[in-house]
């Protein structure tokens, strides 16, 4: 709540109403938003139930406007480093990249392909505020997706769990201090032929340990670092 009235106060997007159960217990979130002009209306906890899509609604409910960021305005600085998702399916999984991708410095996240909507509840709550931090974008054209990236100077590089190259050896030769762009395939098929024959080069995450492999939005954590801490040295 508490990112999306910022957000609201820079006029970044607009925050339409807000719906409380206690008002007592949110008062802050509630003198904040009256204080911005935003309405705020006091529901029982069936209404609020029924607004939120989780289990255990916590009885504070926010309606935005979502930002109307397009592929050329999430470039237009041309960032360092960028996250691009190809194909992601699971809404956990999106949010929390999206959320690695602001801590890791990321200038802006873009959504490829037949992506699962970055905007849809679960994902929104797995961001926990990033989502209001920094530029998210979707364009299905994966292609237009990548060549705008390359445009944007950065360097394409996909993650693959089969690449003969590891983030080791790309941290050694100076690679991930480069801009780059990592791209992130779907979690049960990865990146496709088609979408590989597109960039620069594929990296893997060294496995030390016995596990065969790490889930997606672990494995965008320890890429996204990589880079991030490479391009600051």
């Amino acid at each position: 709540m508490g990112e999306a009235l910022s957000a609201h106060e820079a006029d970044e997007l607009r925050v339409r109403d807000v719906f409380v159960t206690d008002a007592p217990r949110h008062a802050e979130f509630a003198d904040r938003a009256r204080a911005a002009g935003v309405p705020v209306h006091e529901v029982t906890e069936r209404a609020a139930a029924s607004l939120s899509e989780t289990v255990t609604p916590q009885g504070l409910v926010a309606v935005c406007d979502q930002p109307g960021t397009d592929l050329a305005t999430a470039l237009a600085q041309r960032p360092r480093l960028v996250a691009v998702l190809v194909g992601i399916a699971d809404p956990g999984n999106a949010g929390t990249v999206v959320r690695v991708s602001d801590a890791a410095g990321a200038g802006a996240v873009l959504f490829a392909g037949d992506a699962v909507d970055a905007y849809n509840g679960k994902a929104v709550r797995a961001s926990t505020g990033s989502l209001f931090h920094l530029p998210v974008a979707r364009n299905r054209d994966v292609a237009a997706v990548l060549a705008a990236c390359r445009e944007a100077g950065l360097r394409l590089v996909g993650a693959d769990g089969h690449a003969t190259g590891d983030l080791d050896t790309a941290d050694a030769s100076g690679e991930l201090a480069e801009p780059t762009a990592w791209v992130f395939g779907s979690e049960a098929h990865g990146l496709s032929e088609e979408v590989t024959a597109q960039l620069d080069t594929t990296l893997r995450v060294p496995l030390h340990g016995r596990a065969e492999s790490l889930n997606l939005a672990t494995a965008a954590a320890v890429c996204l670092y990589a880079s991030a801490r490479a391009q600051r040295r």
